[in-house]
């Protein structure tokens, strides 16, 4: 697979500027310093020298560029983007992002390119091809932004894919907890159940104690009964039986 690259070019410094003389070789010696510094790869340097080209003209497309390509050699992707979204917003260009002089046309797709690789390579592709789109818009030639943007395309299919796929797995895993959860109360209910169906068939301990007592008392009660029927019929026994007399044998 091709590597993503940035194009880290530096902006050469036009012959006609808005500032004056004296402004303009100020600006153009801080650049040219960064740019040589740059070159050497010491991009904190390049960064001081860039900084001080836009302290003497604030409007400087090329500093906010090349201040860009230096934030982003030290791993400032960050502050890198503002200073391409700066450079970008001083470039006039119609409502289709295309630059209005031709001049500025290969500018702009340079900017757009490196924008385009900072939000490729945080996965912020919706954006990302809209930035490649814009470069190409300017720079229809430039065969390293089409590779790029392709591969942008490629990557937020495979993006959206991976999401789809991720949904769906998480879908079906709430289902299945809620399926889970679901025979789980079932269980529960017909644990219940069958308990609540042996306390019915079983009789209760105050209702033991209470038929205890009932059938103690019945069972008191025809006794004394009994024992009364016994007394009343020993009586009557009594009643009928004449005592025997003794005759006495004179």
């Amino acid at each position: 697979m091709k590597i993503l690259t940035m194009k880290y070019l530096l902006f050469i410094l036009g012959a006609s500027m808005a500032m004056g003389a004296s402004a303009q070789r100020t600006d153009r010696d801080f650049i040219r310093r960064g740019n040589r510094l740059y070159a050497d790869s010491l991009f904190v340097k390049a960064e001081v020298e860039y900084r001080r080209a836009l302290d003497a003209n604030p409007q400087s497309v090329e500093a906010m560029f090349n201040l860009g390509n230096s934030l982003l050699s030290q791993q400032k992707a960050e502050e890198a983007m503002k200073m391409y979204q700066a450079a970008a917003a001083q470039i006039p260009a119609n409502e289709k992002h295309i630059a209005t002089s031709e001049a500025d046309k290969l500018r702009l797709a340079q900017v757009y390119h490196n924008a385009g690789v900072i939000l490729q390579s945080s996965k912020q592709f919706d954006a990302c091809i809209e930035a490649y789109k814009n470069s190409l818009r300017n720079n229809p030639l430039d065969h390293e932004t089409r590779y790029n943007l392709t591969l942008a395309m490629k990557q937020r299919q495979q993006q959206q894919q991976e999401q789809q796929n991720q949904d769906q797995q998480q879908e079906e895993q709430e289902e299945q907890k809620e399926k889970e959860q679901e025979q789980q109360q079932n269980q529960e209910q017909n644990q219940e159940q069958e308990q609540q169906q042996q306390q019915e068939q079983q009789p209760q301990p105050q209702q033991e104690q209470d038929m205890s007592q009932e059938n103690a008392e019945q069972l008191l009660n025809a006794i004394m009964q009994d024992e009364k029927d016994i007394q009343e019929k020993v009586q009557k026994a009594m009643q009928e039986v004449q005592p025997r007399r003794f005759e006495k044998d004179w």
